[in-house]
């Protein structure tokens, strides 16, 4: 697993050159943002040793398949009662086995798309929209899938923006992929757009994507992204 600082606050693990998921380290230790496929724990935690500070979050930005594929495997090995497993209340009948995709009052109706496996944990923790959880602001990011949630880190701008966007040469809106990476997971190409414009009020100077490297073009950069929605 490929580690690259993202900030002097966190750090970027990526699995076969595409999969990310996140530590952001708090005064106690990290946040993980995101859990990577499956069999992916052994190499989280040696990361995360290496860094020299424990693993005490687990949060989720949606429920698919390459963000909550090492959950069970983590909060095994971790100790469930020991580290907090946050996500929110869309999330939830995502989460299940086998995931309930009941689309909810006053969501597009298309059909929710991409692998959900899953999980047989519950998340112990429910965030909503505004809320503070350590240093990362929560922001209800729809559009990919409902109930997405990305993280803005109030200290350096980085905007863990989970596949509300994504960065693979350059930022882009989830739906609107570059032409060599086929749109399979999007479940509302309008609300991730609305979304995306929603993101242009907030302080963002870099983006740390589910798939790609951090950008840091800022708000310039996702003003060019959403531009590009409309060609």
């Amino acid at each position: 697993m490929k580690t690259t600082p993202v900030t002097a606050n966190a750090h970027q693990l990526t699995r076969f050159g595409l999969v990310n998921c996140y530590l952001v380290r708090e005064t106690d230790g990290f946040t993980l943002i995101d859990a990577n496929l499956a069999n992916s724990h052994d190499d989280i935690l040696a990361v995360a040793k290496t860094l020299g500070s424990p693993i005490r979050r687990i949060l989720l930005t949606h429920a698919h398949v390459d963000h909550v594929g090492s959950v069970d495997a983590l909060l095994a090995k971790l100790g469930p009662t020991q580290v907090e497993f946050t996500s929110n209340a869309r999330s939830l009948p995502l989460l299940q086995k086998p995931p309930d995709k009941s689309l909810q009052p006053g969501e597009s109706n298309e059909e929710i798309r991409g692998g959900l496996p899953g999980i047989d944990a519950r998340p112990t923790r429910l965030l909503t929209e505004g809320e503070l959880y350590g240093s990362l602001l929560v922001i209800e990011t729809p559009g990919h899938i409902p109930g997405h949630l990305s993280f803005l880190d109030q200290r350096d701008g980085t905007l863990y923006a989970g596949d509300a966007l994504a960065s693979l040469g350059r930022v882009t809106v989830s739906g609107y992929p570059p032409w060599f990476f086929p749109n399979v997971g999007t479940w509302s190409k309008s609300t991730a757009v609305d979304t995306a414009n929603k993101l242009l009020t907030f302080p963002i100077e870099r983006f740390a994507c589910g798939h790609g490297a951090v950008n840091t073009g800022g708000i310039p950069a996702l003003r060019a992204a959403i531009a590009r929605t409309t060609g």
